[in-house]
């Protein structure tokens, strides 16, 4: 599966410092420059390339949220196949929402507990015994995100979410100049972290769930 890789658009290896990034980043934007390739076609579209990817891994920030979204090192094919890119990154902007609320509500035991007591009696109503019951879970863990949710955790996700988009854009999967679909995509993958942070509500619900 063909990957664009941005260290391998600017030529460096993936623990280059930054100071190595900037030289080679300078290095390229001078060779393919439009003023040393009047007309050249290809240049145009290299510097993009370029450019596009030192936005990135140029960013100590971005750089990092890059290294956790990146692709592996897959066998490449002759064409990318958008579909798979996108359930990949999907998969990873899941794990990160997840990962995230995880973490921060593991460490409130005595909230967790009182989660748990609104979840079980919920349960009970809804069908007469105890069990944990996913549907319902979720349903809480979307009321109760929004309280949960400091702006800085959303900030850190907006972040993400540009990267992630940024990403797409450099692997063909939505065109830069198309607003409306790289909206639509950022929307979705909004959706995707928020179903990640709800799932994390679940699992840290679920390690200390004993059936009554």
């Amino acid at each position: 599966m063909i990957r664009k890789d941005f260290y391998e658009t600017l030529g460096v290896a993936r623990d280059a410092s930054d100071e190595d990034l900037k030289k080679a980043y300078r290095k390229l934007v001078r060779q393919y420059h439009p003023d040393r390739n009047p007309g050249d076609r290809t240049a145009e579209e290299k510097i993009r390339e370029i450019n596009a990817a030192y936005e990135v891994v140029g960013d100590p920030e971005k750089r990092r949220t890059y290294d956790r979204l990146r692709f592996g090192d897959e066998v490449r094919d002759e064409t990318p196949d958008p579909g798979v890119i996108l359930e990949h990154m999907e998969q990873k902007l899941f794990d990160e929402g997840r990962k995230e609320i995880f973490a921060q509500f593991i460490k409130d035991t005595k909230r967790i507990k009182a989660e748990l007591a609104v979840v079980r009696e919920r349960t009970v109503a809804a069908q007469g015994y105890d069990t944990f019951k996913d549907s319902i879970v979720a349903e809480r863990g979307a009321e109760i995100l929004p309280e949960f949710v400091t702006a800085d955790m959303d900030a850190r996700r907006d972040r993400i979410l540009d990267v992630a988009v940024q990403m797409m854009v450099s692997q063909g999967a939505v065109r830069k100049d198309d607003a409306a679909a790289v909206n639509a995509l950022r929307q979705r993958f909004k959706e995707t972290f928020q179903k990640g942070r709800i799932n994390g509500f679940g699992a840290a619900l679920e390690l200390l769930y004993v059936r009554r």
